[in-house]
């Protein structure tokens, strides 16, 4: 039985469903028909979703699901005999899967005041009763018509083709737009009439002498409407619709009522039969519905009877297939208007919404099994951005987009950058080839706000020509180390500092790196490395190369606006992806017990050339002592008087220790005697 219900409850029980009502607008005044007490306009904000709902008979069938009605649909007009009244073929059937059109003789003139007034209240301008029928029936069904005047149509035809290349069309805003070959027309034997899904031609245009209109209704494919409106600039009531999804049984519906408002405006009459272009019939989608699922989600046990009217009334055919103790499970077709509805957990939201979401408690789901792990590149990522944070680094977020004189600095030699095709602006003309010009230019932000002492780190994507898209990471340094404390000086940032930070998240991914002096255009000579590693299983091969750090050349650094006086800004960029490739996996926790034997420390100082990196004297003595040297650190560096010229005093702390013995001094003093003989041979050193 009807219910009667106020504007207000309305919109709040379709805000309560999901749907957004931002205005509540006084209705017209309706010529010729008394004015009603409780009237208003509903201004809603459909969500990309739901294009069925960009109606009012899709807003009518979610009200009557809510208040429990029958859904009244509007009169349409019966099918008409005859032949086809003309040709139409559709040459291009993935693009337009569906086309219908039929004939009316018209009399062209202005609409009724209650038509016209509804089209106002819709903000839409009312043109004649034909075109004001084909826009009633767009509001009142959700689906777009065109009309085209028979006449004007070159050969009595429609064809429904690609454009083109070359081909122009003047459309009904007065704009002549040349046409794309992947776009889609609606021609007629000699020219294109209209650009399919968006808008009609001016040529075909029907006008007051118009006596005989073709009615066009169709699916066209959203994706093909969204880039054609997109390219053209152009979008209007109907490409809005068409590219979120139009209902493909809806054409020969909206034709009919088409006809049917004809006959009751007194506008015209169908002249022959309605020709229905469908060459390959879509099969209705089935969809397998468990109450107990149900159940499970909503954390609530809804009553199987309540599910299968609401889903009805929303259009749905319910069939049930099965019934045990968990409840019933049905066999759900979905209606071809709901273009949102695929899956189980669709349906499922259908009923949480009209039963209310506000009805649903709180309440935790039952665990059945154990969450399945992540995928390693997103644990990888999670445990980097940890060990970040907790090296006092803070997460930046930039652009993917960048302007191309910051990027260039940064691409591999004789590469291009990525260019976009269509950039926002200036600033953002080409893809990233690296992480650090964004990070370099949210420093400089911070700079001028007078944040002096900055860490900042980003994962994201690079992109180049060479080497497609890659991830990784990337951390810039500047400014202090360490706050001035009475109990000691400040100290500034360095390019150890930023070292051990590298050190540190590859320690953490499994990844033992080693850093070689290197060379690179954007940072300086001689505080510049490369960051390599060995897979363990590949030993024997030659290091990959992780990434680099280094300090950030001033000339680079001024370009993106940082002063020249400023503090130096260290900078390094891993490959997340060839990390993973060499990465040990560190997750499985291993107690080990404490040593039970003492270990032994010797100290070494050794004076070798100047230019000699200290990581290949570490390599050198262990690669020379037995196993039981536990670790190696060098502890001082000295240059000055009693060291030649040219030569450097590095000193060295070996630890010993053997896990099944105490070590004598001999043994030890064995094994220092090999290390001695290999740094003599291979870096010519001495003893100090």
């Amino acid at each position: 039985m009807p219910v009667a219900v106020s504007i207000a409850e309305l919109a709040d029980a379709l805000t309560m469903c999901g749907f957004a009502v931002s205005a509540i607008d006084p209705a017209p005044a309706v010529p010729d028909r008394p004015p009603a007490e409780d009237d208003a306009v509903l201004d809603l904000e459909i969500t990309t979703n739901r294009p069925d709902c960009l109606s009012v008979l899709g807003i009518a069938r979610e009200v009557a699901t809510i208040y429990g009605q029958t859904l009244s649909w509007p009169a349409l007009a019966d099918a008409a005999p005859g032949d086809d009244p003309l040709p139409v073929t559709i040459e291009d059937d993935e693009l337009c899967p569906r086309y219908a059109a039929s004939v009316a003789t018209v009399t062209v003139g202005p609409s009724p005041g209650w038509l016209a007034t509804r089209l106002e209240a819709s903000d839409v301008r009312p043109i004649n009763n034909v075109v004001d029928v084909t826009n009633y029936v767009l509001l009142e069904l959700g689906h777009p018509m065109h009309a085209f005047d028979l006449e004007r149509l070159g050969g009595g035809e429609l064809r429904i083709r690609r454009a083109r290349p070359g081909e122009t069309v003047r459309t009904l805003d007065g704009e002549t737009r040349t046409l794309a070959d992947a776009m889609l027309v609606i021609a007629d034997a000699e020219r294109p009439q209209a650009v399919a899904g968006v808008m009609g031609g001016a040529d075909s245009e029907v006008t007051a002498s118009t006596t005989r209109v073709v009615f066009e209704s169709a699916y066209f494919q959203p994706v093909s409407v969204r880039r054609t409106s997109k390219r053209l600039g152009l979008s209007t009531n109907a490409s809005y619709r068409f590219e979120r999804g139009a209902d493909i049984d809806a054409p020969v519906r909206a034709m009919r009522r088409a006809q049917a408002l004809l006959a009751k405006i007194g506008a015209g009459t169908p002249h022959g039969a309605t020709v229905d272009r469908y060459p390959v019939p879509r099969d209705p989608v089935h969809v397998p519905l468990r109450h107990s699922r149900i159940s499970r989600v909503l954390g609530i046990d809804i009553e199987p009877a309540f599910v299968h009217q609401t889903l009805d009334r929303l259009g749905f055919d319910v069939e049930t297939t099965a019934t045990d103790d968990d409840g019933p499970t049905w066999r759900v077709m979905v209606p071809t208007h709901r273009v949102d509805v695929s899956r189980e957990i669709d349906l499922i939201e259908e009923v949480a919404r009209h039963h209310g979401y506000d009805r649903l408690p709180s309440t935790f789901p039952a665990v059945v099994r154990p969450p399945a792990p992540l995928a390693t590149p997103i644990e990888q990522r999670r445990l980097a951005r940890r060990v970040l944070t907790a090296s006092g680094c803070s997460e930046a977020i930039t652009y993917g987009f960048i302007e191309e004189t910051a990027g260039r600095p940064f691409l591999p030699d004789g590469e291009e950058p990525v260019r976009i095709a269509n950039p926002l602006s200036e600033r953002y003309t080409v893809l990233r080839p690296s992480l650090v010009p964004g990070l370099v230019d949210s420093l400089v932000y911070n700079r001028r706000r007078e944040h002096r002492d900055i860490r900042l780190f980003e994962i994201g994507h690079r992109f180049t020509a060479g080497g497609g898209e890659t991830a990784g990471l990337a951390i810039a340094l500047t400014g202090a180390a360490s706050l001035e404390h009475w109990s000691g000086g400040e100290r500034e940032t360095d390019l150890f500092d930023l070292t051990g930070i590298v050190d540190r998240v590859c320690d953490a991914l499994g990844v033992t790196p080693t850093f070689d002096a290197d060379t690179r255009p954007e940072l300086v000579a001689g505080r510049t490395s490369a960051v390599r590693a060995t897979a363990p299983s590949e030993a024997n091969h030659s290091p990959v190369t992780l990434g680099y750090l280094g300090q950030l050349a001033p000339p680079v650094a001024s370009a993106r606006g940082l002063p020249a006086a400023a503090d130096a800004v260290y900078v390094a960029e891993l490959n997340l992806d060839a990390m993973a490739q060499v990465a040990v996996d560190r997750r499985a926790m291993v107690a080990a017990p404490l040593p039970r034997h003492p270990s032994i420390v010797r100290d070494i100082a050794i004076v070798v050339d100047a230019t000699l990196p200290a990581a290949n004297v570490r390599g050198t003595i262990q690669a020379a002592a037995p196993d039981t040297l536990l670790h190696v650190r060098e502890f001082d560096r000295y240059e000055g008087k009693g060291v030649p010229a040219g030569s450097v005093s590095l000193a060295f702390r070996l630890t010993y220790r053997a896990a099944d013995r105490t070590l004598t001094d001999a043994e030890v003093q064995r094994t220092m005697e090999a290390v001695v003989a290999a740094l003599e041979f291979t870096h010519d050193a001495t003893l100090r």
